[in-house]
């Protein structure tokens, strides 16, 4: 069953539905998440099928060559009008993403503004025809023609802003995107899509909920032209292997466990404020977060002191004076929980925080925690966190501390903190990542280039190359009619 949605029909926060070709589309069988604050159950959400997938793709490619004749410029507009109502409405939205991923009402709120702000930075890109060649006996003018269809498929940490780098990207360009949401936070996308409904033709923008199965429908469908994936290393690799199969395009944004190198000249109680906001804003669950605190040696103890005095402040909850709410779901929660249980079994010194979770609070909550100085080979160092458990480390030697922040198999992004612009450049240029940040960390803008080395990612995102990654090169060489080529 289907039910028509254009026009200004009211958004309804009680009910969710897959959202195929313009319509509402039920399920025959439905799932739920948990609130992870609360441990209560949120509302049902489509459960998708192999034939919603094939209706939506269909759809999609219905709808491909008309969106990719509208000008960009009446694209664009489409675009800015549905941030200008997501804005509108981001209260309602609020709510519910603070449901389904606990985040307080600071991190909710910055999400969803979040979104807002990149669906209106995409807007003042443009790609024009590049003109390689002008002379009288050849002109060569390279063009970028959308793919066709794309299929976003977005982790559960930042689940709209996420999918919004993607959608706007692919609408812009020209194509269409099909949304599948993480099983874990399905709900305030559905949401999204719905209001999207109001600003592009049936079949534009699609939202396909279900359970892990559904990914590989998408990935493997042969009328799916590109899969943009942000999430997790091991499902990365899969989908790469799943799209190589109809040479569909990928683009990857995959974990990191990002480096900060913390130099000697610094003050330590700002740092020390910088780091922590960062570190600890929606309870670390950030994949470009800082993973690992390199601090030299001469202020290590001025600047761990610093932090630990900062996470003293931190209140925790989801109220308009919480900081950091619980972790999302309950298999991230039980992940980082065996990383503490090492912790606590190797006997590492903890400076701050706990090993245990929150016995106080009923959601999946752990405590804010620094680990002071463990050693290099240790889980808490090796792995990605993505938590508020924290390794701060000395270092004495600039060879020393680069070697140490390369050594992994992930390249996602780095900072450095110092007064010295001089030591900046020699750190900045020795660190194998896709983002440096110097004197600040986590900073990305629409206009840039965004992209993970090695095992952090495959293709780029955002920026005028994060545009051209939706599209097809197209090359035209021409010449006079009368024009007589040598060979």
């Amino acid at each position: 069953m289907a039910t028509n949605i254009r026009g200004n029909t009211p958004l309804c926060f009680d009910t969710f539905h897959n959202i195929i070709d313009g319509e509402l589309s039920c399920t025959a069988e439905t799932r739920h998440t948990v609130n992870p604050a609360t441990l209560e159950n949120n509302p049902d959400a489509p459960l998708g099928t192999v034939d919603d997938v094939n209706r939506a793709v269909r759809a999609a490619n219905r709808a491909a060559d008309a969106w990719a004749k509208v000008p960009w410029d009446e694209r664009a507009c489409a675009i800015r009008s549905f941030a200008d109502t997501t804005e509108q409405k981001s209260e309602d939205f609020v709510r519910i993403l603070q449901k389904e991923t606990g985040k307080p009402m600071i991190w909710a709120r910055h999400e969803l503004a979040t979104c807002v702000k990149y669906l209106r930075g995409f807007c003042r890109l443009s790609l024009p025809e590049e003109v390689i060649e002008d002379a009288a006996e050849r002109k060569v003018v390279t063009r970028y023609t959308p793919l066709g269809v794309i299929v976003g498929i977005v982790p559960w940490n930042y689940p709209v802003q996420l999918s919004c780098v993607k959608m706007g990207a692919a609408l812009l360009t020209g194509n269409t995107y099909i949304w599948k949401p993480s099983p874990h936070t399905p709900y305030c996308s559905i949401k999204l899509a719905e209001l999207a409904q109001r600003f592009f033709p049936p079949g534009v923008v699609q939202i396909l909920s279900g359970d892990n199965d559904l990914g590989p429908l998408l990935t493997e469908h042969p009328d799916v032209h590109m899969v943009s994936f942000t999430g997790s290393i091991p499902v990365g690799k899969k989908i790469m292997e799943s799209c190589s199969k109809t040479l569909k395009r990928v683009v990857l944004e995959l974990g990191g466990n990002d480096p900060a190198i913390v130099c000697k000249d610094v003050n330590p109680a700002d740092v020390a404020a910088k780091i922590g906001f960062v570190c600890f804003c929606h309870a670390g669950q950030i994949c470009i977060n800082m993973k690992r605190i390199y601090v030299h040696e001469a202020v290590y103890d001025d600047v761990l002191a610093a932090i630990v005095g900062l996470v003293q402040t931190l209140k925790l909850g989801l109220g308009e004076d919480a900081y950091m709410g619980p972790i999302t779901t309950k298999e991230h929660f039980e992940y980082l929980k065996s990383l503490l249980e090492d912790v606590e079994r190797r006997g590492f010194n903890v400076a701050i925080g706990s090993t245990k979770p929150l016995s106080d609070m009923k959601g999946y909550y752990l405590a804010p925690t620094i680990i002071d100085n463990p050693p290099d080979d240790a889980r808490i160092v090796v792995e990605e966190q993505l938590g508020p458990v924290l390794p701060f480390l000395k270092w004495r030697d600039e060879t020393d501390v680069i070697t140490r922040a390369n050594n992994t198999k992930t390249g996602l992004g780095a900072s450095v903190w110092t007064r010295d612009m001089e030591q900046a450049e020699r750190l900045r240029k020795k660190l194998k990542v896709g983002n440096v940040w110097i004197n600040t960390h986590a900073e990305i803008q629409t206009n840039i280039t965004f992209a993970g080395h090695r095992e952090s990612g495959f293709g780029v995102a955002m920026g005028i190359n994060g545009l051209k990654a939706c599209c097809n090169a197209q090359s035209i060489y021409t010449r006079p009619a009368d024009a007589i080529v040598q060979y």
